[in-house]
């Protein structure tokens, strides 16, 4: 599993050409979609499209409970290149 510090590296790291969308899953198995992102030393504040059930649209999620993140862009996986991903061989 990614550390904390990965994941501040891959969002430091992200490109103008990516949307900056995609759903975040945490380690208390809690999915947040958003559709932009700002960084602070320890933490990722994220942006919804719509808010939740509480009404809020921004929540802010320390980097070391991030489990995963998925990505909803269909574009070539070769545009994540500049995150650091390579292709085997």
């Amino acid at each position: 599993m990614a550390t904390g510090t990965e994941w501040r590296a891959l969002f430091e790291r992200w490109p103008a050409t990516l949307p900056r969308q995609g759903i975040l899953v945490t380690t208390f198995q809690e999915t947040m979609p958003f559709t932009d992102f700002r960084l602070s030393s320890g933490l990722l504040l994220i942006e919804r499209d719509r808010p939740d059930s509480h009404g809020s649209r921004k929540v802010m999620v320390a980097f070391d409970v991030i489990a995963s993140l998925k990505l909803t862009d269909p574009g070539d996986l070769n545009r994540y290149q500049s995150l650091g991903f390579e292709a085997p061989g």
